[in-house]
């Protein structure tokens, strides 16, 4: 069985998902070409990694300027190609530029030498770059996941190859641009348009050094398996289905809207969303009512209209795959609150929706649903609801709603499983702060100051 199996083989064409029709068809590029941009990074890297950090942060300030720049271009291209509601495209690009800006501020901070306590005088550790680092990236933030990929190995002096997900090859090209604008030296930033086929090849490549992977956990898995053949490091952010728990003293309005608010970011297709309600059944019937109201009043439309909350899903397979599992959750004794069927008329649209009574056995329960369907688990209590939580292959992000903050903070730090824990607020990145699961959800970390160190060397030095 072909190693590249578990990843998603799609023609390099961008439809657009409101209407269904082929916005482009991109020619993909051939194995000389690919070849020939290994070379050029490798050789971009040699001086790349001689260029101070003052250097490198001139560029990428430049960056953040050119997005700003052609913002309304970059979000209408995400709207475009996955659908993504404009209002939240043009917040997409501000985070690129905010993440760029971040790093040139911080990244010689966070790689300065360092001598541990206990260590001889004449001793420190010392962060040097790695080399070429390929990013296997996907669609749902098609700006965003390639920037905090990408930037914070760049400034540590790596250069970069960008494989995108097939359907957002329009966004991988003005990648590019922004960073050639910024004045980056050829070389330093690529973007290939090649299949999920030709990935093994460049990853067994001796020229990349290190390889990073937003996607699905059995891509996951694969990529994984070959950087490990390769004895290369990855890092891997993966699939999740974020419980948020709800206790019996939560403010009930504020969890069900940040709930809400959670589970429709990007309709509904984030790694990172809400996914599971765990709600203990003293105020079930409480929460389940504001829920539903707050779901119910998301305008959905046209991506392009900037009051639009949900927009598509961005391709037509994973609209189907979304309704398989609600309507096996259904059979298996889930409860339908709201929605629960694909809209009728073009493009790929799903109803806003709520499942109740869902209990383990159910794709809602056991898998993750990449779309706007909402999944309440009752439970008796807090030991009963932590249990739920954490009953899951996946480790990404938590949160938990209380009114007692001490009790939130401890079962944030101390009983939920997962790489981000939040009380009383929806989970998100931030630049400053490491992003990155446990378990199913991968390992290593991005952003922040953990982030910028994953693709170095630690080496050890010792000046007699």
């Amino acid at each position: 069985m072909p190693a590249w199996v578990f990843f998603v083989l799609m023609p390099l064409v961008s439809i657009n998902p409101a209407t269904g029709e082929v916005i482009r068809r991109h020619r993909e590029h051939s194995a000389r070409q690919q070849a020939a941009a290994v070379e050029r990074a490798h050789a971009a890297f040699l001086a790349w990694r001689r260029i101070s950090f003052a250097g490198r942060a001139r560029r990428l300030q430049a960056a953040a300027r050119a997005l700003r720049r052609r913002l309304e271009i970059h979000a209408g291209c995400i709207t475009a190609e996955m659908g993504k509601p404009v209002t939240q495209a043009r917040a997409e690009i501000e985070k690129c530029a905010l993440v760029c800006e971040h790093y040139a501020r911080n990244a010689e901070a966070y790689l300065a030498d360092e001598r541990p306590p206990g260590a001889p005088e004449n001793s420190f550790i010392a962060f040097r770059p790695l080399g070429v680092v390929l990013a296997v990236m996907p669609w749902n933030f098609p700006c965003w996941q390639v920037f905090r990929a990408a930037v914070p190995a760049l400034m540590a002096g790596n250069t970069v190859l960008l494989k995108h997900a097939s359907n957002v090859c329009g966004c991988a090209r003005a990648i590019e641009s922004v960073f050639r604008e910024a004045g980056l030296p050829a070389g330093v930033f690529q973007t290939l348009l090649i299949g999920a086929e030709r990935v093994p090849a460049l990853i067994a490549h001796p020229r990349v050094q290190a390889v990073t992977l937003t996607g699905s956990t059995a891509a996951g898995r694969q990529v994984a398996a070959l950087a490990g053949a390769a004895l290369k490091k990855c890092v891997l952010e993966l699939g999740g289905s974020d419980p948020y728990v709800i206790l019996a003293d939560a403010d009930l309005e504020l969890a069900a809207e940040l709930c809400a608010r959670s589970r429709l970011v990007n309709s509904g297709q984030s790694c990172v969303a809400a996914k599971r309600f765990i709600v203990v059944e003293k105020i079930r019937a409480a929460f389940e009512r504001r829920l539903v109201e707050r779901m119910a009043a998301r305008i959905v439309g046209p991506p392009t209209d900037p009051g639009t909350d949900i927009g598509p899903l961005a391709r037509a397979d994973l609209r189907d795959e979304l309704h398989a599992q609600v309507r096996r959750s259904l059979r298996r004794g889930a409860r339908l609150l709201l929605g629960g069927r694909p809209r009728s008329g073009p493009g790929w649209f799903y109803a806003p929706s709520v499942l109740t009574d869902v209990r383990p056995g159910m794709p809602a329960y056991d898998e993750e649903l990449f779309g706007p369907v909402a999944a309440i688990i009752p439970v008796r209590d807090e030991a009963a609801a932590l249990a739920a939580a954490n009953d899951s292959p996946f480790g990404l992000g938590a949160a938990v709603f209380t009114c007692n903050r001490r009790r939130g903070r401890r079962l944030a730090v101390e009983e939920l499983e997962a790489g981000l824990a939040f009380v009383n607020d929806a989970v998100r990145s931030d630049p400053a702060l490491p992003f990155g699961g446990i378990k199913q959800s991968g390992y290593g970390r991005e952003l922040g100051p953990l982030g910028i160190r994953e693709f170095v060397n630690a080496k050890t030095v010792v000046v007699a």
